[in-house]
């Protein structure tokens, strides 16, 4: 069974730090463009960050960019999405997802494995 499984959510006040790891089993997503997005209650899903194929490439949403770190570890399998400088509106489920049909995409539709979310909950 494939799966991803993220690890690494929960609350923290505003300024704090958190990493996220995303783990897969089942199949190698070496040669997959990886990503991280997240949702907040009552919006769409959105794209914070990914990295393609060997880490070539990486893609960051405006608003996390300076603060959140996306970093890939093919040996271990695992993806990790390291946020610092964190904010309330950083508050969302994040998930981890994959992209095997491609080595680089930034978009939603193109991710076809999905992890269960962790939740990362930042006070002010």
């Amino acid at each position: 069974q494939v799966q991803l499984v993220e690890s690494g959510g929960g609350m923290v006040q505003a300024g704090g730090s958190l990493k996220l790891s995303c783990a897969s089993s089942g199949r190698s997503f070496s040669s997959a463009a990886m990503g991280w997005f997240r949702q907040a209650p009552g919006k769409e899903r959105e794209i914070a960050a990914a990295i393609s194929w060997k880490g070539v490439s990486t893609y960051y949403t405006d608003s996390v960019k300076g603060r959140f770190t996306i970093s890939r570890d093919d040996a271990k399998n695992t993806v990790y999405l390291q946020m610092n400088s964190l904010k309330p509106e950083d508050t969302a489920v994040y998930y981890c997802a994959a992209a095997t049909r491609t080595p680089w995409t930034t978009t939603k539709a193109l991710f076809d494995y999905w992890g269960q979310g962790t939740q990362v909950t930042v006070s002010s």
